[in-house]
Formats: C-alpha cells, sequence, structure tokens
C-alpha cells in the first residue's frame, strides 16, 4: 500500500470520511436499526459476523468507492476480517481507493469532572504493529465532554495528545476525537474550551508531524476554521453524534473547511431486509449529501 498516496489523498481531495467502526457497546443497537433483532445472535462472535456481513455489505456496494468517500474508519475485528479472500483494508484501498483508519481506544472511563476519559489501552503497542502490517493509514481514539468545565476538558485534551504522539512516533495519523455531546447543557460553552485547548496543543506539539481533529458539529459555525488552517492538522472532520442525516449536513454545510466523518448519518436508511438496488440506491443518495455538505459551504 502506498502511504505517500494515501497521504495525498487525505491532504488533498474533496470527500469524506465513513466511520464503519462500532465496537461492542454500540453493535446491538446498530444491528438492531439494520433490521437484525437481538434474537438473530446469542453470543459476541455470532454478533460481530453478522455486524462484519453488514459492514461487508456497505464497503462493496457499487457507490461506496474513493470518488466521494475519502477514508473508512474500521474496528479491529473488521479491520482483521475479510472482504472475500482479501484483507479488509488491503480491499478498501486497492479495490475502492479509500484510505483505512482504525479505532484504538478500548471504551470510556465512568464520568468525572464533567468529561469520560478514554480507558487505557494496555495492548496499544501489539494492535499498532497489527495495523501497520495491515496497511493502516491512521488511527482514531474517542472520548467525551459533557459538561464546560475547564479542568475536565483539559484532561480529555491532554489525555488524547499524549496518545497521539505515541501513535505518530509509529509513522501512524492519528485522529483525536473529543467529542462533545449534543445533549450537553452547554454545549457551545464546552465547545469553546475544547477549541482553546486544542489550539494550545497543537501549537505545543513535539515533532513535525500532522494529527487529525474530530468533533461535534459546532454551535458557532467556523469555530474550528483556524483549526483547519492550523500547519500541523491534516483535518477536522465532524461527527453527526446523533443528529438526523438532514441536520447533521445543513449544520456540516456552515462549517468551511470541515468534512464529514459520519457513522449512523450514513447508515440510517440501510435495511438487511433491501434488495441490492435498493441497498445501494439509498447508499448512494446518503453518501452524495454528506459528500455536498462536505464539499459545498454556506
Amino acid at each position: 500500500m502506498s502511504i505517500a498516496q494515501m497521504r495525498k489523498n487525505m491532504s488533498e481531495n474533496a470527500g469524506f470520511i465513513a466511520a464503519l467502526d462500532q465496537s461492542g457497546g454500540s453493535t446491538p443497537g446498530a444491528l438492531r436499526h439494520y433490521g437484525i433483532p437481538d434474537s438473530a445472535y446469542s453470543t459476541d462472535a455470532q454478533m460481530f459476523a453478522l455486524m462484519h456481513e453488514m459492514r461487508v455489505r456497505v464497503v462493496t456496494a457499487p457507490s461506496f468507492t474513493g470518488k466521494k468517500i475519502l477514508a473508512a474508519i474500521l474496528f479491529e475485528q473488521t479491520m482483521n476480517g475479510l472482504v472475500k479472500d482479501t484483507p479488509v483494508p488491503t480491499f478498501l484501498w486497492q479495490d475502492r481507493g479509500v484510505v483505512p483508519f482504525l479505532k484504538v481506544d478500548k471504551g470510556l472511563e465512568a464520568e468525572a469532572g464533567g468529561v469520560q476519559l478514554m480507558k487505557p489501552i494496555p495492548d496499544l503497542e501489539a494492535l499498532l504493529d497489527q495495523a501497520i502490517k495491515k496497511g493502516i493509514y491512521g488511527t482514531k481514539a474517542r472520548s467525551v465532554i459533557h459538561l464546560a468545565e475547564r479542568n475536565g476538558v483539559a484532561a480529555i485534551v491532554k489525555q488524547q495528545f499524549a496518545l497521539a504522539q505515541q501513535i505518530a512516533e509509529r509513522g501512524l495519523v492519528p485522529i483525536l476525537e473529543p467529542e462533545v455531546l449534543i445533549k450537553s447543557p452547554d454545549k457551545a460553552g464546552a465547545e469553546t474550551l475544547l477549541h482553546d485547548e486544542l489550539h494550545r496543543g497543537l501549537d505545543a506539539l513535539p515533532g513535525d508531524y500532522q494529527v487529525m481533529i474530530k468533533v461535534s458539529i459546532p454551535e458557532k459555525p467556523d469555530l474550528y476554521l483556524d483549526l483547519v488552517k492550523h500547519p500541523r492538522v491534516q483535518r477536522v472532520v465532524a461527527l453527526s453524534g446523533g443528529y438526523s442525516r438532514d441536520e447533521a449536513c445543513e449544520r456540516l454545510a456552515q462549517n468551511h473547511g470541515m468534512i464529514a466523518s459520519f457513522s449512523r448519518a450514513l447508515l440510517e436508511e440501510l435495511r438487511c431486509t433491501m434488495t441490492d438496488e435498493q441497498f445501494d440506491a439509498a447508499l448512494a443518495t446518503a453518501i452524495d449529501q454528506i459528500y455536498k455538505a462536505s464539499t459545498q459551504k454556506s
């Protein structure tokens, strides 16, 4: 795999990121939304097998290509899975022109100080070794901000940058994802604190590597525009965070330079009962709408 070409695509091409990284906690809900009830499986292995089938159906759909999708974020088991006889990351890049990323966090600690830090990642080095061998370009790690508490937000950003440095030292591009919940009682205030902490963290980055920033679509349009232009930032991307696709795209279109990294908003209309033609048509509609919001700004 050509890391240089991946870097060029991520830095220069138009498009958005498909977040296909639902893990253990969010998988049952994602399957139910897709039309597969909890009664369809009795073990985690069966559950993840059904989720893998869904993801393979998504990435093999004719509309899922690098023409509008820059990259896809994968769960560890998806990274290690196959599309027919081809490893998923290899299929994405060689067959679809889509850059593969890997979710590396292991979930969240209990809320404290208005935030949820990431749990420790004890096997991180082994996971990064595996990712490099598979041709993964970068990683993503999520933490959560509930309240506009300065100390909590500062702790979130400090942890994110420490992990990013460890990942960048291995030659991978880290996506920092400090998500402000859309139901936060002071979402705008939390986002202002987050913006300031991120800017300080970027200015203090050692070395010469770049990172990506994944945030909730801000209440104040273009809040993160200066981060989009920061020399240490490859991309600023937005999560849908529970907004419907229509609302997420409407909000995203107001933020110049910010592209989507949607999960639920991308997949919300897909159902297991659809024919392949219906499935691809619904996916193509979502891709077109998200691409437009990522590339045509109001």
